[in-house]
């Protein structure tokens, strides 16, 4: 077997439809081959919440984040309904579908966007905020009902008030179709280089004049839209689909990441672990499917050893469900088939990699057997 080929030769091996062509030689030495995109779930293949259903979006929990690692901020909580969907271009299986409710034309201080936040440690490489920042490419594939000019921006997602608004335009309706730009990476400003947000991609959905800046310069504001773009909620049923999202350094852009499903669930699974099966969801798991045991050390603790997947970001926020009626708050007693109120289940101080012991129950005895499941949640 010959030597491996060279980069010069791999160079000419590799094109990209709709005239995208990118080359080893367009990108620069240090530049990685793997883990480019700074987006997770960028092609919209996972849905550990909702399992596809339907989601009509809130501004708080549970509904702000929808398929994993994607966040709507809506002032108007009933104007838009979202869903992972199998409608997806060549190379894609999957994207996130957002559809108008009503026929909403919005205030000044409205705001409807889906968007990714990115954290500190993910984006540090970057060095915005320095003179050394360095510029990146956003590439996406988009599909609306709607044609003209859309809007969205990047932002620094810690409210420190910086902003770079940029439009796109949809030509054809009903029509997937790919979309780049690049932008210089901003030397102002604060950015966070740990597990706080940093970076923010975000898409208008639509937006009021408050929220309006001109495209293609950063501006000291968190502004999101352009005046003339389309507002997807001022069209009932007006329906916008994305998918293949990328954000990653330099100015070209390259094909889309496409990582094993296993290490983009691992990725997701630092801001969401749940033990419930993949497919299912809070209110429809399987019944008496185990997700989780633990054993009574006495009359008012349980212990054990609960691992999340992974390491998360932070200390989450856990949820317990009855592993035979969901009942939320509650564990099942095998002996008996009882369910028993929890009512401290956290994480101790500090501790995002796994659940330890309960405490807070009554008419519990030394050695009952228990099963649940649970929902860790340390989202930015």
């Amino acid at each position: 077997m010959t030597k491996a080929r060279n980069i010069a030769e791999l160079a000419n091996d590799i094109s990209v439809d709709n005239n995208r062509d990118v080359t080893l030689s367009n990108l620069r030495s240090d530049q990685p081959m793997m883990f480019r995109n700074k987006i997770i779930n960028g092609d919209m293949r996972i849905d550990q919440r909702n399992g596809g259903s339907s989601v009509t979006p809130t501004n708080s929990s549970p509904t702000d984040y929808t398929l994993d690692r994607w966040k709507f901020s809506v002032l108007q909580p009933s104007k838009l309904t979202c869903q992972q969907v199998s409608d997806a271009p060549a190379g894609f299986n999957k994207s996130i579908k957002v559809t108008s409710s009503s026929s909403y034309n919005p205030s000044s201080n409205d705001y409807f966007l889906v968007q990714q936040r990115i954290e500190g440690y993910n984006t540090s490489d970057l060095n915005w905020g320095t003179l050394n920042a360095k510029s990146i490419t956003v590439s996406f594939w988009v599909k609306s009902s709607l044609t003209g000019t859309f809007s969205g921006a990047v932002r620094n997602s810690d409210g420190f008030g910086r902003g770079y608004v940029f439009e796109y335009t949809v030509g054809v309706a009903d029509t997937w179709e790919y979309k780049s730009l690049s932008l210089v990476g901003d030397t102002e400003g604060t950015w966070a280089t740990d597990n706080n947000k940093s970076i923010e991609l975000g898409f208008s959905l639509g937006a009021g004049s408050d929220f309006y800046a001109s495209a293609g310069a950063w501006n000291p504001t968190n502004d999101f839209a352009t005046s003339g773009s389309n507002n997807l909620v001022q069209t009932s049923g007006a329906t916008l689909n994305i998918t293949g999202v990328q954000l990653e350094e330099g100015t070209v852009a390259t094909p889309f990441e496409h990582r094993p499903y296993g290490t983009e669930l691992a990725l997701c699974q630092r801001y969401y672990a749940t033990s419930i099966p993949q497919g299912y969801t809070i209110s429809n798991f399987p019944t008496g499917a185990d997700g989780a045991h633990m054993i009574a050390g006495g009359t008012n603790d349980l212990f054990g050893y609960i691992p999340f997947p992974v390491e998360m970001r932070a200390r989450p926020t856990t949820y317990i469900y009855s592993s035979v009626n969901r009942a939320a708050g509650s564990i099942r007693r095998v002996t008996d088939g009882s369910d028993i109120a929890v009512s401290s289940y956290q994480p101790g101080t500090s501790n995002n990699k796994s659940l330890v012991y309960f405490n807070g129950l009554s008419g519990v005895s030394a050695n009952q057997q228990f099963t649940f499941h649970y929902v860790a949640i340390s989202e930015l």
